[in-house]
């Protein structure tokens, strides 16, 4: 039989958690190791937590230190806890490799870094074959104390389902980043653009500040930031670790008027596209509105997108007219602008 080759992106969920399974932790100390939707492992040590987190920045080129240290302090803080160590392997291509290249990068998860109070102690740095662009995978240690511990797998029937900010944040900073030139054909101002571009920093690739707001604030249940395969994978990660479904409203998710025009200029799927920036949040629904009002007395818009539900096989995207599965994706829809 031909086995055919995986597309670009992800592994499709069934494969990954059929790998998983067979990785049986040995380690008592192990309290939450690897399995599919679950942000970071979590290792007992003692008086304190450790959360241990790996991600990799593929897609993005220009400010990629910048981001391998945002998004892997993202999964520190959705579980409740502190970023405090950061390891970084560097492959750099083998043909476009500059020192200017390589100080840049540098430069961007030092300052970075410094920024969060986080301390970079390590790493690995290599010119490698095969590569035509840089690569930087991410390694994230940090600390939570044992009653202040969320994980995504704690999402129960009847929560509401909170969104930050707006989607697809990352998408937007890199399309503009990597299609600069095709969007000036296409008539966008250089203003327009630069805008757009800066939807790395503003509003930003950082769920921190609202993570913490909303653990102080209400009863947080789960949390969860939708990354590669967009806002509708994310949902769906955090329905399949929880063990339950999702019944979410159309008019509520709040598409940003920038991701609409960019992804419609590149064919995307906003439900698809890489929506770091955003942070899911199921809390009771009793807690919303002081959900809400906490995030927006810091300036952070939270919306109620939707509701879990106990059936675990029902993900559902409702219009006032019609409903439909929620639909899934392979691959992000980023994808398609490096292919």
């Amino acid at each position: 039989m031909h086995d055919a080759p995986l597309p670009p992106g992800k592994l499709p969920a069934a494969l990954l958690a059929r790998l998983l399974a067979q990785n049986a932790p040995t380690d008592p100390r192990v309290l939450i190791g690897p399995r599919v939707g679950v942000d970071a492992a979590v290792i007992d040590m003692g008086d304190r937590l450790l959360i241990a987190k790996s991600d990799p920045i593929t897609f993005a080129t220009e400010a990629i230190g910048y981001y391998a240290v945002m998004v892997n302090a993202n999964d520190i803080a959705v579980m409740g806890g502190t970023p405090r160590w950061f390891l970084a392997t560097l492959l750099l291509p083998e043909t476009q490799t500059t020192t200017t290249l390589v100080e840049a990068m540098f430069t961007q998860i030092r300052e970075t870094c410094a920024s969060l109070q986080i301390a970079l102690v390590g790493g690995h740095t290599e010119i490698t074959v095969g590569l035509d662009r840089p690569i930087v995978a991410g390694h994230m240690l940090g600390e939570v104390a044992r009653d202040r511990l969320i994980t995504s797998a704690g999402m129960r029937a009847g929560d509401a389902i909170l969104l930050t900010k707006g989607f697809p944040i990352e998408g937007i900073a890199i399309i503009a980043r990597e299609r600069a030139a095709q969007l000036r054909v296409a008539g966008h101002t250089a203003s327009a653009i630069a805008r757009w571009q800066q939807f790395l920093y503003t509003p930003g690739i950082s769920v921190l500040p609202e993570a913490r707001i909303l653990t102080h604030a209400v009863d947080v249940h789960a949390m969860h930031d939708p990354t590669e395969g967009g806002l509708a994978t994310g949902i769906r990660e955090l329905a399949q670790a929880s063990g339950v479904g999702v019944r979410l409203h159309a008019e509520q998710l709040p598409l940003l008027p920038e991701g609409r025009v960019l992804c419609e200029a590149f064919d995307l799927d906003p439900l698809g596209t890489i929506a770091s920036g955003a942070l899911l949040a199921a809390v009771p629904a009793a807690q919303v509105e002081a959900a809400i009002r906490a995030c927006a007395a810091a300036g952070i818009a939270c919306y109620h997108v939707g509701t879990a539900v106990a059936s675990a096989t029902e993900c559902v995207l409702h219009t006032t007219t019609t409903s439909r599965p929620l639909p899934t994706f392979a691959r992000d829809e980023i994808v398609g602008l490096f292919t």
